[in-house]
């Protein structure tokens, strides 16, 4: 009976923590991480602890000599600089990289879009809690932005989720 039990809880918890989860972040078919490389700024998001009240945020990503890639994630938080650094490796699977800020343990970095002029991209997670738009400007062109929303839409996540990002 105790075994039923212990079986039943471990199934529900188990299938609880795949729901909500009915979004595609399926990655690019190809990803030039050269033309990737360099500084974006976070345009939206969605709302996690590790940026919660954070403006001006931006990523800078850095090739090493050993294939690994440096990052840098920075933004402003009640007027001071706030900064952390991290590390990213590719994968098998192109667009798929495996971001790392906490020592040993790494989280699956999706790029699901990138623009053909690498000016945006959207990048997800191996979930749906996690969602940003990212550009190599502070703003996006209105056109642009109605093809990130509608992408972002027919992926199956919300968009009344997005915080917008403050960069003035």
């Amino acid at each position: 009976m105790a075994m039923k039990m212990m079986l039943s809880i471990l199934a529900s918890l188990f299938s609880f923590s795949f729901m909500g989860d009915d979004v595609d972040n399926s990655t690019v078919e190809s990803l030039d991480v050269h033309r990737f490389m360099g500084k974006w700024y976070e345009i939206a998001r969605f709302d996690h602890s590790f940026e919660r009240g954070l403006t001006h945020t931006t990523a800078y990503y850095s090739l090493k000599n050993d294939g690994s890639i440096a990052v840098k994630n920075s933004g402003l938080k009640d007027g001071r600089q706030k900064t952390t650094v991290g590390k990213a490796k590719m994968t098998d699977t192109a667009g798929l990289l495996r971001v790392s800020f906490f020592g040993p343990f790494y989280s699956d970095y999706r790029v699901m879009m990138v623009s053909a002029d690498y000016k945006y991209a959207i990048i997800g997670s191996k979930n749906s809690k996690y969602l940003w738009i990212l550009s190599r400007t502070p703003g996006i062109p209105s056109a642009d932005l109605e093809k990130i929303q509608s992408f972002i839409t027919s992926r199956g996540y919300n968009l009344k989720d997005l915080i917008w990002v403050d960069h003035t």
